[in-house]
């Protein structure tokens, strides 16, 4: 049960960035051209697999109750962060994220910006590309290392990644679009239930707590986060719509 979850974690949280990746890189290859955009990707790619090649390995030295502690915390701020956004998004307090409208703005600054070549690269193809691919997998591969040391699964929660890279990215190269069907929103809001489950159960554990039902406990820390979003919600929406001013 935890394996299934924690890929299926994996596999959200991923898709999610990926999706925000792709919409940065096709608007930075479909206006200025695919070789050193591509060039700037596979580079971002490469320095993330060994950010996860070293901190996978170093975390999984610690003692097992300091480690889950330490992801424990880290899968909180991660979770609790994307869960509030996604909270105030679902309730209509914060605009819900738009691919299109990032994408028509990723398109006019490519357009915009000057040609500078150099090591025979466009050079704003390349750092845009790379930077959009890093930033946003830096959090992947926090996620995943932090989701698979916890368990020593640091590979089960890349299986779960490397798949989103793999969906995300045959979409993208069909479509050439940003991929605005995707209900990122709620995905969001499914990784933010989920990060914020495992990391209460985890630093729980490493605490000292011992759950009822064991790993079966996950599944009523979802339910409980979930219903509890659900109701933070309802609420926000409440909010929001008592301080709309009467037509």
């Amino acid at each position: 049960m935890r394996s299934g979850l924690l890929v299926l974690a994996a596999f959200l949280a991923s898709a999610v960035e990926m999706v925000e990746a792709l919409t940065i890189v096709l608007a930075v290859g479909v206006t200025r051209g695919w070789r050193s955009t591509l060039i700037g990707v596979g580079t971002a790619t490469a320095v993330l697999a060994v950010v996860i090649a070293v901190l996978g390995p170093a975390l999984s030295r610690l003692p097992i109750d300091t480690l889950r502690v330490a992801i424990g915390g880290l899968l909180l701020v991660f979770g609790l962060q994307w869960l509030r956004k996604a909270i105030l998004r679902a309730g209509g307090a914060k605009a819900r994220h738009d691919e299109e409208e990032i994408f028509a703005e990723e398109l006019a600054e490519a357009r915009r910006a000057g040609t500078s070549e150099r090591a025979g690269l466009d050079w704003y193809s390349f750092t845009v590309a790379f930077k959009g691919v890093f930033l946003e997998g830096l959090e992947v591969a926090f996620i995943v290392v932090t989701l698979g040391s916890s368990q020593h699964k640091v590979g089960l929660a890349a299986l779960g990644a490397l798949a989103a890279l793999v969906v995300v990215g045959l979409v993208g190269l069909k479509v050439h679009a940003p991929l605005s069907r995707v209900p990122e929103n709620t995905m969001k809001f499914a990784v933010g239930v989920m990060l914020t489950s495992f990391g209460t159960f985890w630093a729980g554990e490493g605490t000292g707590v011992h759950w009822p039902g064991s790993d079966a406990a996950l599944l009523g820390l979802v339910a409980g986060v979930l219903t509890l979003s659900l109701v933070l919600v309802a609420a926000v929406d409440a909010r929001a719509k008592s301080s709309e001013p009467v037509a």
